[in-house]
């Protein structure tokens, strides 16, 4: 019997050849992550407790290996396809964005793996968009933009045909595996040619740029790929100094001692010579601007509630200073962000204590050679010194965030404004399948890990 090769070897091996590629194709990306593991190397050096802790819970080998990238599609079929082909990677939908309510036309959900095993191998994610054409309000350009997307095939007929392949064979071998790397990183390679003249180009330019990348190209060319840090802020200093251009503000919540959820910077959008059918027959040279490197520092992940909290907030540092699209409030907007954050507790008990995050439990040293005869109150066994609890890594995406990443490497000079309309039902049909809420997920890895404790502690010690 033909050996399988692991979905997780193959997501692995997808990455790194991703990776590869948009290091060739925008080399500003290898400089980047040049810089990040520099820093990176510098935090682990300076704060050996953090690095005790992510070598006791396995996550630090992932910090380097980690990546998440984002590729925005057209139609329906596109992303039933694209759900198919990140499967074999063990990749699934996690989490409804809805980007409209930011001023981009496009709703999305997260490809990523979602078991712990999975997620310590390789945490590769893909953040992917599909274009709202109903957000369009002239409708001679949706029906136009249709058009040019429905006569386009994003796929190799390789990557058709192994997708199909692993599904009814329920894996691959290690030369399809290989084979299929190749065939899907087609799908995501850029293109300098597209495939709209330039008049029709420019009248999707005009309705949002987001658009006019969409739309123009053979196909859904990654726009980024984004390490993970473990200080952002670090990061966005010293980019200026190695010829990179920042964005001007930290998308997310503000510097502090317990990062939640996720903040995120780049490097501003490139200007890339592109080329236009000219009517004739010939080619006329023009420029787009959609790629770029980004990086991102992640905390951990709230529940309902510390997450109410935090929309609560960033509205509310919003009311205050809304930050422009050429970030020329930015120090302004981070000052607001700062004060009204002071209303988020700032240290792992209390975070704990008032249910605003999500933890994983494990017995300490005295835990394992200690039993129990009932089941005690979880803050008296921490304070025993018998379990000990870490913060739940968020793995996921913020849309207010994404949008703002989006809008300033765009380059608009102004922000668009597009009628919020979430439509996650009509999402989860075009998708082929409903999307896993992420405040279960993660609720269901927090109570797992906590039963596990108190079925050790209350072991008999017979049975040892």
């Amino acid at each position: 019997m033909t050996k399988r090769v692991t979905s997780s070897d193959i997501r692995s091996a997808f990455s790194a050849a991703m990776s590869a590629m948009y290091r060739n194709e925008v080399p500003a990306y290898g400089t980047l992550m040049d810089l990040v593991g520099h820093v990176n190397a510098e935090a682990l050096a300076g704060q050996p407790q953090l690095k005790a802790r992510l070598e006791a819970t396995d996550n630090l080998e992932r910090i380097s290996e980690e990546r998440h990238g984002a590729i925005r599609l057209g139609t329906a079929d596109e992303l039933a396809m694209i759900r198919r082909v990140f499967a074999v990677m063990g990749m699934y939908p996690v989490g409804y964005y809805d980007l409209s309510t930011a001023g981009v036309p496009v709703h999305s959900t997260a490809f990523r793996p979602v078991g712990d095993e999975a997620l310590k191998r390789n945490p590769f994610r893909v953040f992917t968009s599909l274009l709202r054409l109903d957000l369009i309000a002239d409708q001679g350009l949706r029906e136009d933009a249709a058009c040019v997307l429905e006569k386009r095939q994003i796929f190799t007929s390789g990557a058709l045909e192994l997708t199909e392949k692993a599904e009814k064979e329920r894996g691959l071998s290690k030369e399809d595996a290989d084979r299929f790397v190749v065939e899907v990183l087609e799908t995501f390679r850029w293109h300098n040619r597209a495939i709209v003249d330039g008049d029709m180009y420019h009248r999707l330019h005009e309705a949002h740029r987001l658009i006019a990348d969409v739309v123009s190209f053979k196909g859904p060319h990654i726009n980024h790929l984004t390490p993970r840090t473990l200080d952002i802020d670090r990061v966005q200093a010293l980019m200026p100094d190695h010829d990179i251009a920042p964005k001007a503000i930290i998308e997310g919540p503000p510097t502090r001692n317990c990062a939640i959820l996720l903040r995120q910077t780049s490097f501003k959008a490139l200007e890339e010579a592109v080329s236009f059918e000219d009517g004739n027959g010939g080619w006329q040279t023009g420029s787009h601007t959609a790629r770029f490197g980004e990086i991102e520092q992640r905390g951990i992940a709230l529940t309902p509630k510390g997450r109410s909290l935090y929309d609560k907030l960033l509205a509310a540092s919003r009311k205050m200073v809304h930050p422009a699209a050429d970030g020329s409030n930015a120090k302004a907007y981070e000052a607001a962000l700062i004060e009204t954050f002071q209303a988020f507790p700032d240290d792992w008990t209390t975070i704990r204590s008032e249910g605003l995050g999500y933890f994983t439990y494990s017995l300490t040293e005295k835990g394992s050679e200690t039993s129990i005869s009932a089941t005690a109150d979880v803050d008296a066994l921490i304070a025993d010194g018998l379990i000990q609890c870490d913060p739940i890594v968020y793995e996921d995406f913020l849309p207010v965030s994404a949008a703002g990443i989006f809008q300033s490497n765009l380059g608009d000079g102004a922000q668009q404004q597009f009628v919020a309309s979430p439509n996650q039902q009509r999402f989860e049909a075009d998708l082929g399948a409903k999307v896993l809420n992420e405040f279960g997920h993660y609720a269901d890895i927090e109570q797992s890990s906590l039963e596990a404790c108190l079925h050790a502690l209350t072991r008999s010690p017979a049975a040892d």
